[in-house]
C-alpha cells in the first residue's frame, strides 16, 4: 500500500487526489486530529468484522453502534495508553456470538488493532438490544 499526504500550511495535511478525501488537523476542533483517525480506524475495522461474522454466521443483526474511550500519556508522544471499544449491537444476536466475533476481530483479523502497541491495555465491551 502507498498514500501519500499534503502539506496545506500550520499544521494541516490533506490526503492526494485520487482518494476520498481525508483532511487531519492537530486540534482544530470540528476536524479530526490523527489520533482520532487512528481511534476511527479501530473502530470501523473491528466494526466490519463484526458485521461479517455474525451476517455469515446468518445471526439477525439489524444495527451496529461503536463508541472510543481512551487514555493518553501526559508526555510526549501521548499515545494511547488504554483504549475501549464498546459495542452496541441491536438484533436477536446470542451473546456468545458476538464476544467469538469480537476476539476472531481482535485476536485475527483486524489489520488496525494488530498494528497497535502490544503494551496499551486494550479492551472491547459490548450490549445486546433485541
Amino acid at each position: 500500500m502507498s498514500l501519500s499526504l499534503d502539506w496545506k500550511g500550520d499544521l494541516t495535511f490533506v490526503n492526494s487526489a485520487g482518494s476520498p478525501a481525508i483532511h487531519l488537523e492537530s486540534s482544530t476542533p470540528g476536524v479530526s486530529s490523527p489520533m482520532h483517525v487512528l481511534a476511527y480506524a479501530a473502530m470501523a475495522c473491528m466494526g466490519m468484522d463484526l458485521v461479517h461474522i455474525l451476517q455469515k454466521g446468518r445471526h439477525d443483526l439489524k444495527g451496529l453502534t461503536v463508541h472510543f474511550d481512551g487514555e493518553r500519556a501526559a508526555d510526549y508522544p501521548k499515545r494511547y495508553t488504554a483504549m475501549h471499544l464498546r459495542f452496541e449491537v441491536t438484533g436477536d444476536v446470542p451473546e456468545d456470538a458476538v464476544e467469538r466475533a469480537l476476539t476472531l476481530s481482535h485476536e485475527k483479523y483486524c489489520s488496525v488493532s494488530n498494528s497497535i502497541r502490544a503494551d496499551i491495555e486494550f479492551k472491547t465491551s459490548f450490549t445486546v438490544t433485541k
